[in-house]
């Protein structure tokens, strides 16, 4: 039998192993590192609920945990907690600037 897919919350993700991160002015600036060098036409910056969760990505939190991280430390609804945490990360995603921590 299949494996059951997991439902989105569930998902564990890590940071890339490339991707270097600094404060600068209050914000997170993630810069990843391909070819041994920064690929400076791809720097992106966060603000500090991005960098809340960025810094949660260490493949062992599930979504579930950093949203609510993100309720408890900002005071939101989980519904607009789970809209940003998820549109936040579908975008690392697709940059490849995180991946999925599960097992294959």
């Amino acid at each position: 039998m299949g494996k059951t897919p997991m439902s989105p919350q569930t998902r564990r993700f890590i940071q890339d192993k490339g991707v270097v991160t600094r404060q600068i002015a209050g914000e997170t600036v993630l810069v990843p590192i391909r070819s041994g060098a920064a690929d400076l036409d791809f720097i992106y910056t966060s603000n500090d609920t991005g960098t809340t969760i960025w810094e949660c990505l260490d493949g062992e939190k599930t979504v579930d945990q950093i949203i609510e991280t993100v309720c408890r430390e900002y005071d939101v609804p989980a519904e607009e907690a789970t809209q940003d945490v998820m549109d936040f990360l579908s975008a690392l995603e697709a940059a490849g600037l995180v991946h999925s921590a599960e097992s294959p």
